[in-house]
């Protein structure tokens, strides 16, 4: 078969790209995964950002395409470091101002389609990137077009990284509803078996730490929210995604390592620094929201508001009132899904001021 042949032959599921591969590679099957780009978002965390970039580009060029940086105005000497590497593959995409999470996965994933004519986008914080051997293993199964895929995520001394755990929606199965009154997170989170599993399981919803996105589908769901700023915009978007009716799997085949922080004592966590009580609270509603739907959120709202105000009580007087007008703030806007609030007037919140 010659290449114009398997351009022409093409299944849905499969790209151009992936057809040429085919063509050049028959032994890779009708199903080779394509062009794959990167996603790797950063702000002032050179350090790891620099073992992220050398893992991910141990691969081939066959495996990975293309590395897109979005910088979020880091002032470590990031952009410094950045522009004195050589390799063709790396892509540096920068803002003037930190746009968090959010914005920087909304202008990274933006750039890796405008750019570099993906079959397949992967995408991750700077303090994540993949197990040896994992960009190979997602070549080496047949990769359908229309499917997501979430990594297994651990963290580097092997245990299962628990804010990376992928989710079934609750509202959505009667059974996973009612298991989630007895177990709480355990009942909607994957179970931990899964991770050993031989196949892949559907999932609902999860992180932005793997996440293996098709082409066609972020052309026909576009970009996360970048108003979000930070928590949730991951949720949010493949809730979306679902309620759009595409398919996301979790697959144990494709591990990831998340060098982050974890919470020891939950129940008395409290945020710091404070301004990030508002996106907790208000990106929190428009979850709830998106996954509840209708008039089931509306109890859930009253439980997780009165919650949300019981927990003043954790924070000293010095930060309490600033804590309390967040929380305001947040349940306002999170009930009108608005995002347009800047990370400035958040910050104005925080120090006492009216953010407007």
């Amino acid at each position: 078969m010659t290449a114009a042949d398997a351009l022409s032959s093409a299944t849905p599921a499969e790209s151009p790209a992936q057809a040429a591969n085919r063509a050049a590679n028959p032994a890779a099957g009708p199903a080779a995964a394509g062009r794959l780009v990167a996603v790797v978002v950063t702000h002032n965390r050179l350090r790891k950002l620099q073992a992220t970039l050398a893992r991910l580009l141990e691969s081939p060029a066959q495996e990975l395409a293309a590395v897109v940086v979005a910088d979020n105005a880091s002032s470590d000497g990031t952009a410094e470091w950045l522009a004195a590497q050589d390799d063709p593959r790396l892509d540096v995409c920068s803002s003037a101002e930190n746009r968090g999470g959010a914005g920087g996965f909304e202008m990274g994933m933006r750039r890796a389609m405008e750019a570099h004519a993906p079959d397949w986008l992967v995408v991750m914080d700077d303090d994540a990137r993949p197990a040896p051997g994992t960009l190979a293993a997602f070549h080496a199964a047949p990769r359908p077009l229309d499917t997501a895929l979430a990594a297994a995520v651990y963290f580097p001394d092997g245990r299962i990284c628990e804010m990376n755990r992928p989710s079934v929606n609750p509202f959505w199965n009667p059974g996973v509803f009612l298991r989630t009154l007895l177990k709480a997170r355990d009942g909607y989170h994957i179970p931990y078996s899964d991770y050993e599993a031989a196949a892949p399981r559907p999932i609902d919803l999860t992180s932005f730490v793997g996440l293996f996105l098709p082409r066609r589908m972020v052309a026909a769901a576009g970009y996360p929210d970048p108003g979000l700023f930070l928590y949730g915009d991951d949720v949010i978007y493949t809730l979306g995604l679902r309620r759009r009716g595409e398919k996301i799997l979790f697959d144990p085949g494709l591990p990831f390592e998340h060098d982050c922080s974890t919470f020891h004592n939950d129940r008395q966590r409290v945020f710091s620094p404070l301004w990030k009580v508002y996106y907790a609270y208000r990106n929190g509603l428009m979850m709830y929201r998106a996954a509840a739907g209708g008039i089931l959120f509306w109890p859930l709202f009253l439980l997780v508001a009165v919650k949300w105000r019981l927990t003043a009580g954790r924070y000293g007087a010095a930060d309490r009132a600033a804590y309390l007008r967040l929380w305001r703030h947040a349940v306002r806007d999170g009930l009108r899904r608005d995002t347009r609030r800047s990370h400035a007037q958040v910050m104005a919140l925080a120090a006492g001021r009216d953010g407007g």
